[in-house]
């Protein structure tokens, strides 16, 4: 029963967080008007709206103009529910689960307007900057001054990277909303995990890209969002806190 509790409540969440895809990158109100059809305009009832359950019934259609209803709506509800239930599972009911959940839910927001969009709002990474500061003073396993390196340190790296990049090319490689989410990133998990999500982010990029190239023939200048790939580096490290490129004490 718990279970079943934590993912429909994390559905419901991945419903909430399928508005906040659609409308911040069109600067709309996340709250206003209610949920409707983004074709028609017609509202969406209660009971068209059940997380996932809808989308099956209505045969992934609107009921009303029969407009084809996006997978990433299904896809985000599901992938919520379940690492709210991972998460639960991994740290218990404490202050860290909440924390790591406020994050993982701002990471899919962020990952699925930037494969959209190619843009990071800085209406999250931002505040998430804070947030990530602010929550390290109730944190057991990271301080204050870890959370504050890793800020400096995530979003510095990468910027200096892309400056580097930029000189010897003469062509933006990563833009600024990439630096401001690592920088993000650095400040809920601390300096020492920056390595390992710029690693994992790097690795995970780089196959994608070389597939891109390989089977839909795109030339190595084609760009690629970054924020996904950073986004799983981070919640790789909430799950595998001891992992240690480095060998820091």
């Amino acid at each position: 029963m718990i279970n079943f509790f934590l993912f429909s409540l994390g559905t419901i969440i991945g419903s909430f967080l399928n508005v906040c895809i659609y409308r911040l990158p069109q600067g709309k109100s996340i709250i206003s008007p209610g949920s409707h059809c983004p074709y028609c305009n017609t509202p969406i009832r209660w009971y068209e709206n059940i997380p996932i359950l809808s989308f099956i019934f209505l045969k992934g259609r609107c009921r009303y103009c029969k407009k084809p209803i996006s997978w990433q709506y299904p896809l985000v509800e599901f992938m919520t529910g379940l690492f709210t239930l991972i998460v639960y599972h991994r740290y218990g009911l404490s202050f860290i689960t909440v924390i790591y959940l406020l994050f993982i839910y701002a990471l899919i927001v962020i990952s699925f307007i930037d494969l959209k969009q190619q843009i990071i709002p800085d209406e999250i990474s931002l505040p998430g900057i804070a947030i990530g500061l602010l929550s390290s003073l109730f944190l057991p396993h990271i301080s204050f001054k870890d959370a504050f390196l890793g800020t400096l340190l995530g979003g510095g790296s990468l910027f200096l990277i892309a400056y580097s990049y930029y000189l010897l090319t003469k062509r933006e490689g990563m833009g600024g909303g990439d630096i401001k989410l690592l920088a993000m990133i650095g400040a809920f998990l601390g300096w020492k995990a920056i390595p390992l999500v710029i690693f994992i982010s790097s690795l995970i990029g780089s196959f994608v890209g070389i597939i891109w190239i390989i089977f839909f023939k795109k030339d190595r200048y084609f760009p690629i969002p970054f924020g996904p790939f950073l986004s799983l580096g981070a919640i790789y490290s909430i799950f595998f806190p001891n992992f240690k490129l480095f060998p820091f004490p």
